[in-house]
C-alpha cells in the first residue's frame, strides 16, 4: 500500500491512497495519516482494498506524509559514515555498542518540492539523504524482535543541516538546534511490502541516488546499517512509549565503499577530501542550488517519489 497527503489548508493535509506506479490516488476512508497510524487496525483493510485511483497527483500539491508529527528521532546507523567523521574530527567516542540518536525538530516536514529557507549561505548549508520508518503505538520496553510488528510505513527524507552551527553546539555537551531545520520527504510512504525482499532484516535495501545541481552525488544502499530500524525503535523505547506517529531515521545512508560510489551528503565528501587530500575542496550549498533524492528499486521504480528542492534565502 502506497499513501500520500495532499495539501487542503489544514497543517495536517488530506490523506490518500496511491495508485502502484505512483501516478495517481483516491480519497482514504480516513482523513489523515496520523488519523490512520493511531487506528491502524480499524482503517488498514479498507485502505488495502482501494483499487480505483481517479485522480491525477499534481506533485506540487504533496506534502510530507505526515506533515508534522509527535516525534521525529533520528539515529545515525551506518558506521562507514560515523567513523569518517570521528577520524576527520578526532572524536574518540564511547558508545558502548549503543546506537547514536537525537531528538529533532518534528512540528513541520517540508514537502518534496518546497523551497527550503535558510538564513545565510555561511551557515555551511548541507543535505542528508535518509530513510525512515512510521510506528503505531510502542510500549515502553518494547524488544528489537517486537519492534518490527510496529513499523507501518517506511519513508524517505532529506534531513537539512547547518554544518557550521553543528560543530560548536556538539561541543556544548546537548544535543542539536540551530544546526537542524525542518527535515523534508517524499510524497509516498509505503508499507514494508511494497519493497519486496528489498525490505530486509529492518533495512531498506535499496539504492539512494542524490543530484546536487543535476549531478550525481552519491547512490549508496541503506543495507548497511549497523542496526536496523527495529533495533532503533528498541532503543528509543527502553525508558518511555513512544506515541503513534513518531518517526525513526537512518541517519546519513552511507558505504564503506563511498569514494566509489559518492555520498548523501557534503559533509562526508568534504570528510573524504581532508583525509586523503589534507583539506576540504567541495564547498556547501549555495541559494539557487538543487537537490534531489529518489530511492529505487531492483526494476528501476521509485516506491517514495523523489525529493527534488531549491534552498532559497530565508
Amino acid at each position: 500500500m502506497k499513501l500520500a497527503t495532499l495539501r487542503d489548508g489544514t497543517p495536517d493535509g488530506r490523506l490518500v491512497v496511491v495508485s502502484p506506479d505512483g501516478r495517481s490516488c483516491a480519497p482514504a476512508p480516513v482523513g489523515t495519516l496520523q488519523a490512520l497510524i493511531e487506528n491502524w487496525a480499524t482503517h488498514a483493510a479498507a485502505l488495502a482494498e482501494v483499487s480505483a485511483f481517479p485522480t491525477a497527483i499534481d506533485p506540487a500539491s504533496l506534502c510530507a506524509p505526515l506533515p508534522r508529527a509527535w516525534q521525529w528521532l533520528d539515529g545515525s546507523a551506518f558506521d562507514s559514515h560515523g567513523q569518517l567523521m570521528d577520524l576527520v574530527f578526532g572524536n574518540k567516542p564511547e558508545r558502548a555498542g549503543l546506537p547514536l540518536m537525537y531528538q529533532g525538530m518534528s512540528d513541520r516536514f517540508y514537502g518534496p518540492h518546497d523551497d527550503i529557507p535558510v538564513p545565510s549561505e555561511e551557515l555551511g548549508i548541507d543535505f542528508e539523504g535518509e530513510f525512515g520508518v512510521i510506528v503505531d503505538a510502542v510500549p515502553m520496553g518494547t524488544t528489537a524482535s517486537d519492534a518490527l510488528g510496529h513499523i507501518r510505513l517506511i519513508v524517505q527524507i532529506n534531513d537539512w543541516s547547518l554544518r557550521a552551527l553543528a560543530g560548536p553546539e556538539m561541543k556544548t555537551g546537548f544535543g542539536w538546534v540551530q544546526a537542524k531545520p525542518a527535515c523534508s520527504a517524499a510524497g509516498i510512504a509505503v508499507t514494508p511490502d511494497e519493497l519486496g525482499d528489498q525490505w530486509r532484516d529492518g533495512r531498506v535495501c535499496l539504492d539512494l541516488l542524490v543530484d546536487w545541481n543535476g549531478q550525481r552525488f552519491g547512490a549508496p544502499n541503506g543495507a548497511a546499517m549497523s542496526f536496523g530500524f527495529h533495533e532503533l525503535i528498541a532503543h528509543a523505547a527502553r525508558t518511555r512509549a513512544l506515541p503513534a506517529g513518531t518517526i525513526i531515521g537512518s541517519g546519513t545512508v552511507s558505504n564503506a565503499n563511498f569514494r566509489e560510489i559518492g555520498s548523501t551528503c557534503i559533509a562526508e565528501r568534504r570528510g573524504i577530501e581532508i583525509v586523503d587530500d589534507g583539506a576540504p575542496g567541495t564547498a556547501f550549498m549555495r541559494f539557487g542550488d538543487t537537490v534531489r533524492m529518489e530511492a529505487r528499486l531492483t526494476d528501476g521504480s521509485a516506491p517514495f517519489g523523489a525529493i527534488e528542492q531549491r534552498v532559497v534565502q530565508g
